[in-house]
């Protein structure tokens, strides 16, 4: 464990403490002792996105032919939620007859990012039928449920399920995909399994509260969370509190949304003044 400590440090540096070399003019050497020891994944998996966006669009610039840097780029782009460069550049990597299986399939989850719904469905068409993981079979339930084919997504999602060890994403889109049918019972089910494999996870904790508050439970799911994702749970609860006229409870939980922040929950705090506008008025 020792031994891998130095590595770290020099990742550590290169993303945090060298932050100034790397948005603005990166030391040749220090990019080389990054690509040399095979750290350029790490500087995508850790860190500040946008720091890797730098990073990886100077190394693209300079070696243009390197299919890796340009790769490691629209990862980057990815990773930073940019995702029109992500496409662009997925798009450069296959124009330069670069891209891997893995490239159109990333593409993919991008392009359902967009709401390109044709455009992934077109990449998931050209991937190769060994390519048989986890993530492929994510995309292809995702794309099932966008076409409203609910035995297609389930038999895909329970695909992607056996393929992996870590679950949790894996369940937590198929309870939405549950939630998108009106399955809410299920869907609630399966968020539960998500946070059973992923206890972090906050999506997962939020669909859960969102699927218990569109059955008419109002009660902060017994899970746990930090002070702001309660405050942004409770928000959301309140939201479909109010939409349901339930006025009274909704300015609860807006109200405790407040008191849970460790300071001002500013969109909870304007709901609740509106609703206490509305009711004077």
């Amino acid at each position: 464990m020792r031994r891998g400590l130095p590595l770290l440090i020099l990742v550590a540096a290169a993303l945090a403490g060298c932050s100034e070399s790397i948005s603005r003019r990166p030391d040749p050497l220090a990019k080389n002792v990054i690509d040399d020891a095979g750290l350029s994944s790490l500087l995508l998996a850790a860190g500040d996105a946008e720091q890797a966006v730098n990073y990886f669009e100077t190394a693209s610039a300079e070696e243009p032919e390197r299919a890796d840097f340009r790769r490691g780029l629209a990862i980057a782009y990815t990773r930073a939620n940019r995702y029109p460069e992500a496409m662009r550049v997925y798009g450069e990597l296959d124009a330069l007859g670069q891209a891997t299986p893995v490239d159109h399939l990333e593409q993919a989850f991008v392009a359902v990012r967009l709401q390109r719904w044709a455009d992934a469905e077109a990449l998931e068409a050209r991937l190769p039928s060994g390519l048989d993981t986890a993530r492929r079979h994510l995309l292809t339930a995702m794309l099932a449920d966008n076409r409203q084919d609910w035995d297609a997504a389930d038999s895909a999602y329970a695909r992607a399920e056996l393929l992996t060890s870590q679950p949790a994403k894996v369940f937590n889109n198929w309870g939405v995909s549950k939630m998108a049918r009106g399955d809410l019972e299920d869907a609630e089910q399966m968020f539960l399994k998500a946070l059973g494999y992923d206890s972090t996870l906050f999506s997962a904790k939020n669909n859960l509260a969102i699927a218990r508050g569109l059955q008419g439970k109002f009660q902060l799911p017994i899970v746990p969370m930090t002070d702001r994702e309660k405050a942004t749970i409770l928000n959301n609860l309140g939201i479909i509190a109010a939409r349901q006229d339930k006025t009274q409870l909704a300015k609860g939980l807006f109200a405790a949304a407040v008191d849970a922040h460790p300071q001002h929950y500013e969109a909870a705090a304007s709901r609740l003044a509106s609703l206490e506008t509305s009711v004077q008025n």
